[in-house]
């Protein structure tokens, strides 16, 4: 349940940022594979330069240990022109991002 709200707030973060020429982009390539089992892939490259690439794993399957792992990556450039590569773990263990523009601890 956790993932799932974190999961709807990284969504809600990348949808809200602000748009710029990216409004003309054209999808360059989109795939997507899911498995209906709980794993699934998928990925898509725009015009823009911005892409996103996610696989999703249950493990422990039919054990009450059984978690889904997402992992994936997102990256964007900014109206500066700016390159972001954002790379995530979603586990039983949290969302974990990792990306230079993020702060560290």
């Amino acid at each position: 349940m956790k993932f799932f709200a974190v999961f709807a707030c990284v969504i809600a973060a990348s949808l809200a940022a602000p748009l710029d020429d990216s409004k003309n982009a054209q999808i360059l390539r989109y795939e997507n594979d899911n498995t209906g089992l709980g794993n699934y892939n998928f990925a898509y490259e725009t015009s823009d330069g911005t892409s996103r690439q996610e696989t999703a794993e249950l493990k422990n399957v039919g054990t009450e240990n059984e978690a889904l792992v997402v992992r994936g990556t997102i990256r964007w450039v900014a109206p500066d022109g700016q390159e972001f590569v954002l790379n995530y773990i979603a586990d039983e263990n949290g969302f974990q991002p990792e990306g230079n523009h993020l702060p560290r601890v």
